[in-house]
């Protein structure tokens, strides 16, 4: 076997890898991923604080060159400052997408999408689901640049909506709607909790799926490439 084969062989194994729930492959949780949310998040804040303290200031070194600010003016400009400051520290976090905005999203939004709506229901999940978030997400970003060139006609497009965009959403609703009192308790042997448990694993496995189907004409394209290199090139 050449070593392009090699090559292309170990690619369609890394995908296989990703798709193959039987396996037992997991993908390892990021541990920083919730700080890095928390650290964007801060930074948004912070630059908003210095846009709005600079504007200030311009406009106060403006006034001041036309007519004297006095002892008034600058404590006029310190209160503003302290009030941009508290306002912008405080202002609510940008809002994630309801669902039904999630069926609307256009398709190369939506794996982002959905996963700001996902990270926002974590507070009404149970811990055991907290790391099938995190893989969900994971599977998310790695579909977000797949779905960059796609046809949001196509059947591809249509089934990726139908599972994050609609499915998934309306399964973690479902769940949410049962009384919390009542989701660790066994129904038909099984709680409420294990249920949601194994169906965010089956959608987490459907989502890496996706991902490897739509990275088999990607893969057929290097083997191609891969081989007419060979014959061209190849002593």
């Amino acid at each position: 076997m050449s070593e392009v084969d090699d090559a292309i062989a170990n690619a369609r194994a890394s995908w296989s890898r990703i798709s193959d729930d039987r396996t037992g492959t997991v993908i390892a949780r990021s541990p920083s991923r919730g700080r890095a949310r928390q650290t964007q998040a801060i930074g948004k804040r912070l630059t908003r604080i210095a846009v709005a303290d600079v504007a200030i200031l311009i406009a106060a070194m403006v006034i001041g060159w036309i007519m004297p600010l006095g002892i008034g003016g600058a404590m006029l400009v310190m209160a503003l400052l302290v009030a941009a400051t508290v306002l912008f520290a405080v202002w609510p976090a940008e809002r994630a997408p309801t669902p039904e905005r999630l069926a609307a999203v256009d398709i190369r939004a939506l794996p982002a999408q959905t996963e700001r709506w996902l990270e926002a229901q974590r507070p009404a999940l149970p811990a055991p689901a907290m790391t099938l978030v995190d893989r969900i997400g994971l599977r998310l970003e790695t579909l977000t640049p797949q779905l960059a060139t796609l046809d949001a006609n196509t059947q591809e497009a249509v089934d990726v909506r139908k599972l994050i965009g609609e499915q998934l959403p309306a399964f973690v609703k479902d769940y949410e709607k049962v009384p919390a009192s009542l989701r660790t308790t066994p129904r038909n042997g099984r709680s409420p909790d294990a249920e949601l448990v194994d169906g965010l694993k089956l959608i987490e496995q459907e989502i890496g799926e996706m991902t490897a189907r739509l990275a088999q004409s990607d893969l057929d394209n290097l083997s191609t490439r891969g081989r007419f290199l060979e014959m061209k090139y190849k002593d």
